[in-house]
């Protein structure tokens, strides 16, 4: 971890008003401490942008079960991108819906692929790629 830096900025009250209410919301002791996870927030979009690099995400899927073959389509999706999934959660919501949760790892245009590809499975009800990092450029 580098050193700390302190330096200043120069915020319209139009602006710092909303994010001091925001951050404040959110649960930030500090404005620093807000401003920090901004700029990791906008690091890892950076690292998604680089889609080469080695990336993290977590897919969420809700869908029914009783669909026509649909839990086989998934496996099948699944299968052929084993080598990008870390684990998977599976969770019965009710008699026909269930909650399915993957974390992966792998080249980030590789996990943009594997999560629209899932999410477009006729049957899939919602569907929700949370993009990540793997923490090796942050501090």
């Amino acid at each position: 971890m580098g050193k700390t830096i302190r330096f200043g900025v120069s915020l319209d009250s139009d602006l710092l008003d909303p994010f001091d209410a925001i951050s404040k919301a959110s649960g930030y002791q500090t404005r620093s401490e807000a401003i920090r996870d901004l700029i990791r927030k906008h690091l890892v979009q950076q690292e998604w942008d680089d889609s080469d690099a080695e990336s993290a995400a977590t897919l969420t899927l809700v869908y029914d079960h009783h669909k026509s073959d649909l839990a086989q389509r998934m496996t099948s999706a699944q299968h052929d991108h084993h080598h990008l999934i870390v684990t998977s959660l599976h969770v019965h919501l009710d008699h026909h819906n269930c909650l399915e949760v993957l974390v992966l790892k792998g080249a980030g245009n590789k996990l943009l692929e594997l999560g629209r590809r899932l999410i477009a499975i006729k049957g899939v009800k919602f569907g929700k790629l949370s993009l990540a990092t793997t923490g090796e450029n942050l501090s």
